[in-house]
């Protein structure tokens, strides 16, 4: 049986993934420190033999005993709202995090694909956005703690690769959206679907013409599976090329919703990226791989997911513990 390693376990794509290895016939460790994880998302495994959860912060170190035979890197604040208030906790587990997790997979003998971003691109000035293309990225702004901790992390993995002949995957995630997405975390489609449900007005930064290409989380999963399957050890866009601008988006929400809200404008935050469109040429000419689920299909789900909640998590804000020692 091959054992796993998930780490951000408990995280909206981690446990997703823990139900993918689960389901390949994997044993799995979920690794989590809960900072942005909940557990509800992975206690249906918690009675299965082959899975494991360790709570655990891994920019401290990671020791595991027996054989390991794969590695998902994936914890790390993911969303705007996160990674601004603990910056420094997100560049600690983009370097350190992925430094130790690179070392254990040297001591197992274990292939490690780590979850890289979309905004190693930055605000691009080419677009749509291939793996070629180096990205327009400000290390001093305020995005720049995730930015940067991403793109260390992949100079440190292809480093690993080439000097210690490591066996290493590194994709580049572009927005992706599914059920276990937290309502209030800052990101479009929980953001604009929150509102909604909730009979607010839907909020737009800017003036809605910037553009996102959204991803459902089926087709994630699977382009990241095929990654770690596979031979190919540089960068690899997963995500939808479907582009569609904020404003159009937040429109298709109301109607898909059935509500009458009005969409008001804020101001667009510092390095915002005004474009957003995978290139998936790579992941198509080396994984096979291209998304299946249509947007209007994936949201229709999502949104039965959301309209399943008690009103109490409807109107949850956001209050998590980051009272951290950094």
């Amino acid at each position: 049986m091959k054992k796993t390693l998930i780490t951000g376990a408990a995280g909206f794509l981690g446990s997703h993934l823990c139900d993918r290895f689960i389901a390949e016939g994997h044993h799995v460790i979920g690794m989590d420190n809960l900072i942005t994880g909940d557990l509800k998302n992975i206690e249906h495994l918690f009675p299965l033999e082959r899975f494991e959860f360790h709570h655990h912060n891994v920019s401290t170190f990671v020791h595991l005993e027996g054989k390991l035979d794969y590695i998902l890197h994936f914890a790390s604040p993911a969303s705007p709202i996160d990674y601004l208030k603990i910056p420094i906790e997100t560049l600690k587990v983009g370097s350190l995090g992925t430094l130790n997790l690179l070392g254990l997979a040297k001591v197992k003998n274990a292939k490690i694909l780590v979850a890289s971003t979309s905004e190693v691109y930055g605000d691009p000035l080419v677009h749509p956005q291939s793996e070629e293309y180096n990205g327009n990225v400000s290390p001093i702004g305020p995005r720049g703690v995730y930015d940067e901790a991403k793109r260390f992390m992949e100079s440190i993995t292809m480093a690993y690769h080439r000097h210690h002949g490591l066996d290493t995957r590194i994709v580049r995630i572009f927005n992706t959206y599914g059920s276990r997405m937290r309502l209030n975390d800052g990101r479009v489609v929980p953001a604009f679907m929150g509102q909604a449900l909730r009979g607010e007005d839907l909020t737009v930064f800017g003036d809605g013409s910037q553009t996102r290409s959204f991803c459902y989380i089926d087709d994630q999963i699977e382009g990241i599976y095929r990654l770690l399957m596979s031979d190919y050890a540089e960068p690899v866009n997963i995500g939808n090329p479907d582009e569609t601008t904020i404003l159009e988006f937040a429109q298709e929400i109301i109607s898909l919703t059935g509500t009458d809200q009005k969409i008001i404008f804020k101001p667009l935050p510092t390095d915002d990226p005004l474009q957003r469109q995978p290139d998936i040429t790579r992941a198509k000419q080396i994984l096979g791989w291209e998304p299946k689920v249509h947007r209007s299909e994936g949201l229709k789900k999502v949104f039965d997911y959301f309209k399943s909640l008690s009103p109490d998590e409807l109107q949850k804000k956001e209050h998590r513990n980051f009272n951290l020692k950094n």
